[in-house]
């Protein structure tokens, strides 16, 4: 096994430990590590000078992904003084490490669990593990959909884009999109501090998930025709797919929001302001509880849906 690649076998092992450990705090999570050499970079490269801050934030956004392939590369050469066993043994743990299936799962099953028993404050307690908008200003229909969104994009970010990058490259391709993906979700955003400072990892983070992204609604598709909703699917993806703000976010959820037969999207608060966005998708009915077990489905089918094309993907390719 060469460190950019490894067997089908290693990443289907890596998925199911995820799958039935999910994220325990005693393991130490590489994205822990990647997220205070961002910390630690800010605060020496941020200076408040946009034209400065475009250049520092694009060397720290370089520096930190090449710091976590490179500690990936040399902890899978380390392994291997030890045997080819350890050696794999440590890339499903490095590849298990940037997945995040049980863990959001788990996630939205806190808030549909909490809504069953009317429980809307312990709901909202729940939802900043999901999304980044202000959770006590929604309702009940705010925050089904909110949480729906949330699984919808987060099925690329979490499990289906990871898993191409480890089938493409294995634990360190993998390590390096978690460091983007991390890198975006700490600096990528458009207020005034890092409108400039974190406009490369935004930029970056684009071009990472725009194949996923795609290939992720596609996956919902799929598992959406066999339940008998392919069209409706399908047409949102048509419809609505590029209406988000976010180039990739939409697809998804647009893929989502026609499979269940609801309407995401719209007006949302964050940090106390109104942001207005585009409605995803064709409200055939009101959102209800129902739809957060529905996409918990919808996530673990177009995981597995994923999984498979890619391994037949890569074993008509190598032939």
């Amino acid at each position: 096994m060469s460190v950019f690649y490894q067997p089908v076998s290693l990443t289907a092992l890596a998925l199911l430990a995820d799958w039935l450990l999910g994220d325990p705090s005693w393991i130490p999570h590489p994205v822990r590590a990647i997220g205070w050499a961002i910390e630690q970079g800010e605060s020496w490269l941020y200076s408040g000078s946009p034209r400065q801050d475009l250049v520092n934030g694009a060397v720290l956004a370089v520096s930190v992904i090449a710091l976590s392939a490179a500690a990936a590369y040399a902890l899978l050469l380390s392994a291997a003084l030890f045997g080819e066993f350890v050696r794999e043994g440590v890339a499903v743990a490095l590849g298990w490490t940037t997945l995040a299936l049980r863990g959001l799962d788990e996630a939205a099953r806190r808030v549909e669990t909490a809504l069953r028993c009317n429980d809307y404050a312990a709901a909202r307690a729940a939802l900043p593990s999901l999304v980044g908008r202000d959770p006590e200003t929604l309702n009940l229909d705010g925050i089904v959909r909110a949480t729906v969104e949330s699984v919808a994009e987060n099925a690329c970010d979490g499990v289906i884009a990871p898993l191409i990058f480890l089938t493409l490259g294995g634990p360190v391709m993998a390590i390096a999109y978690k460091a983007i993906n991390t890198l975006d979700s700490m600096i990528g955003y458009r207020d005034r501090r890092y409108l400039f400072f974190g406009r490369f990892a935004a930029r970056l983070d684009d071009v990472a998930n725009y194949i996923p992204a795609r290939f992720t609604a596609l996956c919902i598709v799929v598992v959406s025709a066999l339940m008998g909703r392919g069209r409706q699917a399908w047409a949102a993806v048509r419809m609505s797919g590029r209406c988000h703000p976010s180039p990739n976010a939409g697809y998804p959820e647009s893929a989502m929001a026609g499979a269940l037969g609801i309407q995401l999207g719209g007006p949302a608060s964050y940090d106390g302001e109104l942001e207005m966005r585009p409605f995803l998708g064709v409200a055939e009915r009101e959102a209800g509880v129902s739809d957060i077990r529905s996409a918990r489905m919808m996530l673990r089918a177009a995981s597995l849906t994923a999984f498979f094309v890619l391994v037949v993907a890569r074993l008509l390719i190598l032939g």
